[in-house]
């Protein structure tokens, strides 16, 4: 005689597990090679300080971050009457895809050189260094906040060859003269939410929130993303969540400005511009007054925007941070009669490391971080 056996296999077996629907829906990758973490005023990649043991000059870079701002990584125009100012030299053409990917080629040689860490940002920053109008459209976001495809597949395409090669991006949100693209504050809300979900169903672990950049900034037209006003935004993405998984977040102000008390007591991590800062002693000076705020608790300071340079000298914007345990973000612009391969913010961007100004900041970088 035959016995038979059967096997009962629940239904929601081939429907997949109860709860995760969503996150499958829109594609959440558990695999991810890099994952950055706070701890007191250090940054870990996969529970290891960052620079573990370096120390340069006398100066511990244990927990800091090195980087740069990249923001033009995803740029593009859609502005049809002012999209052929950032055509190429060679091609006479603008393309964005050929941007993006030119910057994923250079992101080896830049972490060769010690840098950790890049801020990109959704609506970029202005491609021609410093501008009094913004005419072009640079934008991630369809006016109610909602994501274009096209500019988060280049910044999905940017993220992951971040993860897979051990760097941190700082993901910003908002740019002056870019942020009237929205209708209205609703859809600032809205855009900051899509922007942190789409991040955590994708995964990334190696990337942190810079809400607005320069917040203070008088251009800025909706009322949520001014400095009065961003913690609110700050707390809504820090309150986004995926199990266990939230994303660290802050939000940057005008060079040589303190941040206020009410983004201090919300942030993660305190994100500080050296734009103005002629002296390397205000660097220092800065870092000590957000340190002596009240509403200030052990986080790390980074300064993610500087274009004060000399590198050469044996103090400078750059040293004087890392010797006040305060990361530090290099800013390079095309200025007025440089070439092609000068500065990182000024489109089309060259993203190799051959200018002058490129190579004495990556040199000097690689001997600061090496052991």
């Amino acid at each position: 005689m035959k016995i038979h056996f059967f096997i009962l296999i629940p239904l929601f077996a081939f429907c997949g597990t109860p709860g995760k629907q969503d996150s499958k829906k829109f594609g959440e990758i558990s695999d991810k090679n890099t994952k950055v973490t706070i701890k007191g005023d250090n940054f870990l990649i996969n529970g290891m300080p960052t620079l573990q043991g370096v120390v340069w000059n006398n100066i511990e870079m244990e927990g800091l971050l090195p980087n740069s701002r990249m923001v033009q990584g995803i740029f593009d125009d859609l502005n049809s009457e002012t999209v052929g100012k950032w055509n190429y030299p060679d091609t006479k053409l603008w393309d964005p895809n050929r941007n993006t990917n030119e910057f994923i080629a250079a992101m080896d040689d830049w972490y060769a050189h010690g840098l950790l860490a890049f801020t990109i940002n959704l609506q970029g920053g202005s491609p021609e260094g410093y501008s009094k109008f913004q005419p072009w459209e640079n934008n991630a976001f369809f006016p109610d906040g909602s994501l274009r495809t096209d500019y988060i597949n280049r910044l999905e395409k940017i993220l992951n060859r971040a993860d897979e090669i051990g760097m941190v991006a700082i993901v910003g949100i908002f740019y002056f003269g870019q942020d009237q693209r929205l209708t209205d504050d609703n859809a600032a809300i809205n855009a900051v939410k899509n922007t942190v979900n789409w991040i955590l169903n994708k995964g990334f672990e190696n990337v942190m929130i810079e809400i607005a950049n320069e917040c203070n900034n008088s251009k800025y037209e909706r009322e949520i993303i001014k400095q009065e006003n961003i913690h609110e935004l700050i707390n809504l993405a820090k309150g986004i969540s995926r199990g266990n998984k939230k994303l660290f977040v802050g939000t940057s102000f005008n060079g040589n400005t303190i941040p206020p008390s009410n983004v201090v007591e919300v942030s993660d991590f305190i994100l500080i511009h050296g734009n103005g800062v002629k002296h390397p002693e205000r660097i220092t000076q800065m870092a000590d007054e957000v340190r002596a705020m009240d509403e200030y608790k052990p986080m790390p300071i980074i300064f993610n925007e500087d274009d004060h340079f000399d590198f050469d000298k044996p103090m400078n914007n750059m040293t004087a941070a890392f010797k006040s345990h305060a990361s530090w973000g290099y800013f390079d612009f095309r200025m007025e009669g440089e070439s092609f391969e000068d500065g990182y913010q000024s489109v089309p961007v060259d993203w190799g490391i051959n200018s002058e100004r490129k190579k004495a900041f990556f040199n000097k970088l690689k001997i600061i971080t090496q052991k």
